[in-house]
């Protein structure tokens, strides 16, 4: 699937230092990957509407991972999905009268270019289900052959294709991601895609692998499957484990972690994956004047609105910074002020020549990006660094503004 261009990232001098990334699963916040080589997976969107504002965060914070990884010298591999086929997008495309695909590719040029505007690197693979049907499929197989997956049939269908469900009985750690109760993990269930009140099933938390087909809906037929199309967590294991060896860190917003995150842990787990991931990421929640931001209420915020309403990306991405990826904060009218005056007193300040020595500012970020992505203490820095530039007290070096602007634009991804 195409992705979207790469923003250039300028050389820096020196190199930065590992990173020390939260995992949700142990509470801790640890050095996942020591040297050599980091395998990032983060997931992607259900292009049935344009990403908005909590989204571009989440994305926008595992850049920062991807731009600290390399600065330390590691060889990074990025790989997203896009769930180009599931119930919301079909549902949206037969509300409104389109071709689902066409929707999809439509939503996917918004959040292409939203992610240009951004200055997010893409991924090395953007990959859609609907490309990866039959990787799918062979992954559903291999959990069926262990013994972690059973069919079902279809309600009040016995003619129709079989379900095929995950035994979430067949993975001892379920659990060891969210570190849920049981009664929470299945209102979640209920509220994030499952079905926990399907009949026949073996446990209400067993998640669907493979939904046999329906009329109306696209399917796919796949040897030794009943004809159907993939279910939600299973497209990501199969994507994530046939491109990345190992999962270094999972990643995605915290509305994941149950029961996305830990269902991909048990599938691959039961597949003979263990771990699955060394680690797992989220971002925040983003909410919109004190209430959360969701496609079902439609009350969102886009970067191509602000955009579009002369707001510079770069302090789009600014305003986005400001807060830890792992906070939940509220968006409003205020974020865009401060992130503009920001944005201008940062240009103003390396528009010079010469202005104080800038070396000890670029540790200061690289130490600030490796404690857990902390970007407000990165930004802080680069704060400190322009009040001694309007100061005009300290022995001015030559280059060091442009040294600022090259570690903002490489480190934070914001261009001066």
């Amino acid at each position: 699937m195409r992705s979207w261009p790469a923003p250039s990232v300028p050389a820096l001098p020196g190199e930065g230092r590992p990173v020390r990334l939260h995992d949700t699963a142990t509470g801790a916040a640890r050095e996942v990957v020591a040297g050599g080589a980091a395998g990032l997976y983060v997931c992607g969107i259900t292009p049935y509407d344009a990403a908005h504002l909590g989204h571009a965060a989440t994305y926008v914070a595992f850049d920062l991972l991807v731009r600290a990884w390399r600065d330390a010298g590691l060889d990074v591999t990025y790989v997203q999905n896009v769930t180009d086929v599931d119930d919301p997008l079909l549902e949206r495309a037969a509300r409104d009268g389109v071709d689902w695909r066409e929707l999809a590719e439509s939503q996917l040029d918004v959040f292409r270019d939203d992610m240009t505007a951004l200055a997010v690197l893409p991924p090395d693979a953007l990959v859609g289900v609907t490309e990866v049907v039959d990787e799918v499929g062979a992954l559903v197989l291999r959990l069926e052959r262990a013994g972690a997956a059973y069919r079902l049939a279809q309600p009040d269908d016995a003619g129709a294709p079989d379900d095929v469900y995950f035994d979430v009985g067949a993975d001892d750690a379920f659990g060891a991601v969210s570190h849920l109760d049981r009664a929470t993990m299945l209102e979640l269930s209920a509220e994030r895609g499952g079905d926990p009140g399907r009949e026949g099933k073996k446990d209400p938390l067993d998640p669907l692998l493979w939904r046999g087909a329906r009329p109306g809906e696209p399917s796919w037929a796949v040897s030794g499957l009943p004809e159907g199309r993939p279910g939600w967590h299973v497209e990501c294991v199969a994507i994530a484990t046939g491109r990345l060896h190992p999962v270094h860190v999972q990643g995605g917003g915290s509305d994941l972690v149950f029961p996305h995150h830990e269902m991909g842990a048990s599938h691959g787990a039961a597949a003979g994956v263990r771990p699955y991931a060394e680690a797992y990421a989220h971002a925040g929640m983003v909410a919109l004047d004190g209430e959360k931001m969701s496609k079902s209420k439609g009350n969102l915020e886009f970067v191509h609105r602000l955009t579009a309403a002369g707001v510079p990306a770069a302090a789009v991405r600014l305003a986005l910074l400001a807060h830890h990826y792992r906070s939940d904060w509220s968006w409003d009218a205020g974020e865009v002020d401060g992130a503009v005056a920001r944005l201008a007193r940062w240009r103003a300040a390396v528009s010079h020549e010469g202005g104080p020595e800038a070396a000890s500012t670029l540790q200061a970020l690289r130490d600030a990006l490796a404690d857990d992505l902390d970007a407000p203490a990165a930004l802080r820095t680069v704060d400190a660094w322009c009040a001694r530039q309007e100061a005009g007290t300290e022995v001015t070096e030559l280059g060091a503004p442009g040294l600022v602007a090259r570690a903002a634009d490489a480190l934070l991804g914001v261009r001066l």
